[in-house]
């Protein structure tokens, strides 16, 4: 499997997915099903996003910029007709600025029925992780939200482990301050 990022693949297949299914991305699946999510890292970590909410992938394009917007707010873009809000994770997630380079790429995702781009560092590929290798996500101190974390994901590859932070798009793309939904969808 492959995954099509106009003209270059990196490891499993979304290309262009239409509007994901009714399922929830927060509904609890059985023991026995896995769960698809498509892996990304932004500095250092790996994180995993539901594969329903992926509608593509893209190369990184600049957007055009919003004035007042916040900084994690990159701008805007056409794509297809459609003007798209693109979101810089690691902005909003608090990390360290990085600079955009080859690997690059804008995750486009259908959230609440609405197109927004996230700009990650790399997409690394698609997992299946059963709901028994979901942990419960950290309970941390009121200073650090974490209550875009569905949990932390544990993969077993003979001897090595790895570890995804499982992120909630829906809530993170629906909290307030991003002004992107609205608040009767919140």
């Amino acid at each position: 499997m492959s995954i099509a990022i106009e003209g270059r693949t990196a490891g499993a297949s979304v290309a262009q997915r239409g509007t994901p299914t009714s399922a929830s991305p927060n509904a609890s699946h059985a023991a026995g099903t896995p769960k698809e999510f498509l892996t990304f890292r932004l500095g250092g970590e790996e994180y995993g996003i539901d594969i329903l909410r992926v509608q593509e992938i893209r190369s990184y394009e600049a957007p055009t910029r919003i004035a007042n917007a916040p900084a994690f707010i990159k701008g805007v873009v056409n794509l297809r007709g459609v003007i798209v809000p693109i979101i810089d994770l690691r902005l909003k997630l608090g990390c360290e600025a990085a600079e955009y380079d080859g690997s690059t790429v804008v995750i486009v995702l259908n959230v609440h029925g609405r197109v927004v781009g996230s700009v990650v560092d790399s997409v690394s590929d698609v997992i299946a992780i059963a709901a028994d290798n979901i942990k419960a996500a950290p309970q941390l101190n009121a200073s650090v939200d974490a209550g875009y974390i569905m949990g932390i994901g544990c993969i077993k590859n003979g001897e090595t482990e790895r570890m995804l932070i499982l992120t909630d798009i829906e809530a993170l793309m629906s909290s307030a301050e991003m002004g992107l939904m609205d608040s009767a969808l919140s």
